[in-house]
């Protein structure tokens, strides 16, 4: 009888040790996954309607609710197939390390993923907002502000479930940055002005470089923290392929379950921002007497508010004493449209200012504002703390540093008078996103677990990529910066297969390529085309 070639050993090795993935959910997987569902749905729809009735809303058609659900289905859609289709990566070492069975790495990584959507800060959330037109956002209740909404989520979700399909690592994050320049820049050329005049493209740039370095930190960092633990820890089996279905030693296996919980958990925490923010949107636009104040802030803040923004008034005033201009709304949103000097500028930012206190201070609390004047309230302090924010960006006013802290101070009390997320909106997301990690994630896992690399994924492969990745991606988190999951892992075990000398598969390493470079271009593409449609739609 001949005797198999190394070759064929080395294939039938490695065919032994891949990971069972052909599991059918148990009962207990599908009662925990419809009852999750439908508690999502009853607790979101209880929300809505006590936050609905305590605004004191008079119900006289069905339209906005409508138009609220189908909205909030395609956000929450998306959050679903985020969590398929990015989370996937996170349970990719767990699984081909044999640490955990596929269903148990599954289950745990939603579970995560819920968690860290539930603590998360809501920086990267208002930092997706900031790169949308002004206009859109200061009129999302309109036609056009509804066909921005659905035209940049339907754009996402219909890349991702493309690149889902093909069994690629695609970003999220990268797709939804895509879509929302897309909008941007066709909403600038529907109204005759240069594309570029569409996006803030300084915010933009600094989405972009994060996504853009994000993989190639992934991939160095793991390369070097795997060549540093060949140099320390001189166990052969941590650095070869698992033999058949053995579990690894119980140390590194406690090490790669405690990374895929880090990265789910920081997953959780920065992607399922993304969704908040856009819900928050479109909350504000379909039902801003409820949601378009913070009505949690103490009626003692509010009377604060009022005070620091006649010191701010103040302050501003004896910095540029010249007269107001006849309508100081229309200078700040001229400005925030396209940054640049104007003499014009600070006088109308002390008299908006000034409007927002007297405002506050006659109704005494934000509970107290008029439904009627509840969304241009809220308008006058959107335009009040973007215009402060890009007057100290750009350096156009100069500011003695008494005024500049009165004038930040009145910033931060404007951001939390309007830059809130509720309760019921955090668990919602978390949910869809923990329920989409359940759902579809066996063509990326076996992408990143079988074909980056030749070889099959060694204990310190997986416990590198991974803690690199939960880093970065904690670290992104912290500053607000929305990176991808996907690009930094499947990048890190990249870097994990050189480190090791066991070569990278071509093809795919085109096609995670071809998808990095691709997603951006096509989302804006897509983004914009369903803008322009979904305009005349509405």
């Amino acid at each position: 009888m001949a005797t198999p070639s190394l070759a064929t050993q080395t294939h039938l090795a490695q065919r032994d040790a891949r990971p069972q993935l052909s599991h059918k959910p148990g009962r207990a997987t599908l009662t925990l996954f419809f009852g999750l569902l439908l508690a999502g749905i009853a607790y979101t729809a209880w929300s809505l309607r006590q936050d609905v009735t305590a605004s004191g809303t008079v119900i006289t058609t069905v339209t906005p609710f409508l138009l609220l659900g189908l909205a909030l289905l395609i956000a929450l859609g998306f959050e679903f197939v985020n969590g398929f289709h990015d989370t996937a990566n996170a349970v990719a070492t767990v699984i081909y390390t044999h640490s955990l069975p596929a269903p148990v790495a599954v289950v745990w990584s939603g579970l995560c993923n819920f968690l860290g959507v539930l603590l998360s800060s809501g920086a990267v959330a208002f930092g997706i907002i900031a790169l949308l037109p002004v206009e859109l956002i200061l009129q999302v209740g309109s036609s056009a502000g509804f066909a921005m909404v659905f035209a940049l989520l339907l754009a996402a979700i219909i890349w991702n479930l493309g690149t889902w399909w093909l069994g690629l690592p695609a970003s999220s994050s990268h797709t939804l940055i895509g879509s929302i320049i897309g909008v941007g820049v066709a909403n600038a050329l529907m109204h005759g002005r240069d594309g570029t005049s569409g996006i803030d493209w300084s915010q933009a740039s600094k989405v972009g470089y994060a996504l853009l370095f994000s993989p190639l930190v992934g991939f160095a960092c793991a390369a070097l923290l795997l060549l540093a633990l060949r140099a320390l820890v001189k166990r052969r089996a941590l650095y070869q392929a698992p033999e058949g279905q053995t579990p690894p030693p119980w140390w590194i296996r406690s090490v790669l379950i405690l990374t895929c919980t880090g990265v789910s958990f920081a997953h959780g925490s920065n992607d399922g921002q993304k969704g908040m923010g856009l819900i928050m949107l479109i909350l504000v636009g379909t039902l801003p007497m409820a949601y378009a104040l913070n009505k949690t802030m103490p009626n003692e803040q509010a009377l604060q508010f009022s005070a620091v923004a006649e010191v701010t008034r103040q302050a501003l005033v004896r910095s540029d004493p010249q007269p107001a201009p006849a309508d100081p709304r229309r200078v700040l949103t001229a400005f925030i449209a396209e940054p640049r000097t104007n003499p014009q500028l600070v006088p109308a930012l002390a008299a908006l200012t000034g409007m927002i206190g007297e405002q506050v201070k006659g109704y005494g609390s934000l509970k107290r504002v008029p439904a009627e004047a509840m969304a241009n309230v809220r308008n006058d302090m959107y335009l009040t703390s973007e215009a402060i924010r890009l007057l100290d960006k750009h350096r156009l006013a100069t500011f003695d540093a008494a005024t500049r802290s009165q004038v930040q101070m009145f910033k931060g009390q404007l951001d939390d008078a309007t830059r809130y997320i509720p309760l019921w909106v955090k668990v919602a997301v978390a949910i869809a996103l923990g329920l989409g990690t359940m759902v579809g994630w066996r063509r990326i896992v076996v992408t990143v677990g079988e074909k980056i690399g030749k070889t099959h994924l060694s204990y310190a492969q997986g416990a590198s990529a991974e803690v690199v990745a939960m880093c970065t991606i904690g670290a992104a988190d912290m500053f607000g910066l929305p990176v991808s999951t996907t690009h930094v892992l499947s990048s890190g075990v990249a870097g994990t297969m050189v480190a090791n000398g066991s070569g990278i598969q071509k093809r795919t390493l085109i096609n995670l390529l071809m998808a990095w470079v691709l997603t951006l271009p096509a989302a804006m593409l897509l983004a914009g085309c369903l803008y322009w449609i979904l305009s005349h739609v509405f």
